[in-house]
């Protein structure tokens, strides 16, 4: 029988993959740095676990028995690199649910070596970015000689501790947008325009969200921006962020703010999961002007990832594929259609 590892599963979306996968006949290997969480969850849950960090000195070690991982412990910007690393040296397939497009564009670049290795590497297979990289392609299919590519979505999910981490990290590094195939900074809350996501039109406004770097992968139209919806008042604050975002940036000033998030954030419980739908939109268009746009609704961001992360670990255990992929270049972009 094949195995595979959750690393950070003593994390908010680590343990909610961890529950799904035991709930469904599955026996994942528990893993990350917090000893006393994971004997609790392994007693609870009937799975193995294993203490390391990622400092540690030899992590592919402890990888080499495993035919898969899914990293769960963000920021990704700073697990991604190593474990991955670490995933080449013992020829493991390397998932991760991270919705960084630096991290994306990193885990691209060991292409090359993944295929030398005979492993898939392919991030974001959880609310980042498995909807939008299926809406991207299906966008993409319609209008095969699209120029321009819109994503957005409408979600009410809250935030996690390590998506708040994520999200801190972001506001100091500005926005991003893809334009003529290159991904360049712009300042926060760079564009806006309205948007019926599925709930009604809504102001909404650009994010540096994965698909920046992965629905070029997905599509490569070189135009690409990501919105969410965000209040007149919001977009105000965040232009107004730009002239001291770089502050935002200093070590001393992340390690305080990232202590309080872990203080005072705890994610979404089953019940607000349950009831909390998002709604993902999509537009493209080409250089004549036409455009045709899609919508589809899904379950609450970090039910997805937790359905999304298993069933993309189910499928990377039986691929013959090696080298990088995003979720729909892996699967299909029917994969969205999989996860209800």
């Amino acid at each position: 029988m094949k195995k595979w590892m959750i690393y950070g599963a003593n994390g908010y979306s680590g343990r909610l993959i961890a529950k799904f996968a035991k709930k469904q006949g599955f026996s994942p290997i528990l893993a990350g740095r917090n000893k006393e969480i994971l004997q609790t969850m392994s007693q609870d849950l009937g799975l193995e676990y294993r203490v390391f960090s990622l400092d540690d000195a030899d992590i592919a070690a402890y990888l080499k028995d495993m035919d898969a991982v899914i990293n769960c412990a963000g920021p990704f910007s700073a697990t991604a690199l190593v474990m991955i690393k670490a995933c080449i040296q013992s020829q493991t397939h390397y998932l991760d649910i991270t919705g960084e497009i630096n991290v994306f564009e990193m885990a691209h670049s060991f292409d090359a070596m993944a295929k030398e290795a005979g492993i898939v590497i392919c991030p974001g297979v959880g609310f980042d970015v498995i909807p939008t990289d299926c809406l991207a392609s299906r966008l993409k299919d319609l209008m095969p000689d699209a120029t321009h590519l819109v994503l957005g979505f409408d979600s009410k999910s809250g935030f996690s501790p390590g998506t708040a981490k994520t999200s801190l990290e972001g506001l100091s590094q500005g926005g991003r947008v893809r334009k003529n195939g290159e991904i360049i900074k712009v300042p926060l809350a760079y564009k806006t325009r309205k948007i019926n996501f599925g709930a009604g039109e809504k102001l909404a406004m650009t994010i540096p969200w994965g698909d920046v770097s992965t629905a070029y992968f997905t599509t490569n139209i070189p135009n690409i921006e990501v919105y969410i919806p965000a209040s007149p008042n919001l977009v105000k604050k965040l232009k107004r962020m730009n002239y001291i975002r770089l502050l935002l940036g200093l070590g001393f000033v992340q390690k305080l703010l990232k202590k309080r998030i872990e203080k005072s954030v705890k994610g979404p419980n089953e019940e607000q999961r349950a009831k909390l739908k998002t709604y993902v939109w999509g537009e493209v268009k080409n250089s004549e002007g036409q455009t045709k746009s899609l919508k589809i609704e899904t379950d609450n961001g970090y039910t997805l990832t937790m359905i999304g992360g298993l069933k993309m670990i189910e499928h990377v255990l039986e691929t013959k594929k090696s080298g990088y992929y995003t979720p729909s270049t892996l699967v299909n972009n029917q994969l969205i259609d999989e996860l209800e």
